[in-house]
């Protein structure tokens, strides 16, 4: 499998199998329920081709509409994508500004194949914060697929993990004080229902591109247990192919949750 991935990132010839015998392989084993991804490397494939970082996201944006395709084709039940963390905001005016136009973009290109394909759309973070026509493509994209009951599509845009359970331990306290809850009822169960991504199953893997080896403030509560996959490959150059290779590379683990 490492020499498979190895030749088909440096874009060699002659790989073992075939992308369709890859997928019989992973079809035929139980898939991961949620897959989420850190999608890192933009920047650094426009800086490599002498292009402005938002050619890079624009690139990124391509291979976006390419994972939810085959993540949707193989039933997937929910997929993430890391798409802009609390931190992103110190980048570059234009970059950020790019950043913030790329959901109205995509609402525009992308919502008649969403709803084709029976897709419900998410969204992670703080939307108030984000320019207002952004607000409103992220709140259309969510009540236009709302009736939708196939693939859970979430983008994590202005997210950060840490926010995330602060804001949940201070809704716990408040429920507390206000008698609504009991302090003995307060658990692992009942924190996941105050977090952003209540009601859905916690990652089974997470993967990262671009080399980097950590989750950034992603996802901490959820990930407790998330199998990981990292690769070098930058996300602009992270095809349907490499998606499948990290699956089957999931397939392969043993997931004992702490027990022998």
């Amino acid at each position: 499998m490492i020499k498979s991935l190895k030749r088909l990132v440096n874009g060699e010839k002659g790989s073992e199998r075939t992308k369709e015998e890859l997928l019989e392989v992973i079809k035929s084993v139980p898939l991961p329920e949620h897959v989420a991804i850190i999608t890192d490397g933009n920047g650094r494939w426009a800086k490599m081709r002498g292009l402005p970082r938002t050619a890079g996201h624009a690139q990124g944006m391509k291979r976006v509409r390419e994972i939810i395709r085959a993540a949707d084709s193989l039933g997937i039940k929910v997929l993430t994508f890391y798409s802009f963390s609390t931190e992103n905001w110190k980048r570059p005016k234009d970059e950020v500004e790019y950043l913030m136009k790329l959901p109205i973009e995509f609402l525009k290109t992308d919502l008649q194949e969403l709803m084709k394909r029976n897709v419900k759309v998410q969204m992670l973070g703080e939307k108030s914060k984000t320019p207002s026509a952004t607000q409103q493509a992220l709140i259309e994209f969510e009540e236009k697929t709302k009736e939708n009951t196939g693939l859970i599509l979430n983008f994590a845009i202005n997210y950060g993990s840490r926010d995330e359970i602060l804001h949940a331990i201070r809704q716990i306290i408040e429920d507390v004080q206000n008698g609504d809850i009991d302090k003995e009822q307060v658990n692992e169960q009942l924190m996941g229902q105050y977090l952003l991504t209540k009601g859905l199953p916690d990652p089974d893997l997470v993967i990262r591109t671009s080399g980097e080896i950590r989750v950034s403030n992603f996802l901490l509560w959820q990930l407790a247990y998330s199998e990981l996959w990292f690769t070098d490959v930058l996300w602009p150059d992270f095809t349907d192919e490499i998606f499948y290779l990290a699956i089957e590379d999931f397939q392969r683990r043993s997931r004992r949750f702490g027990a022998v």
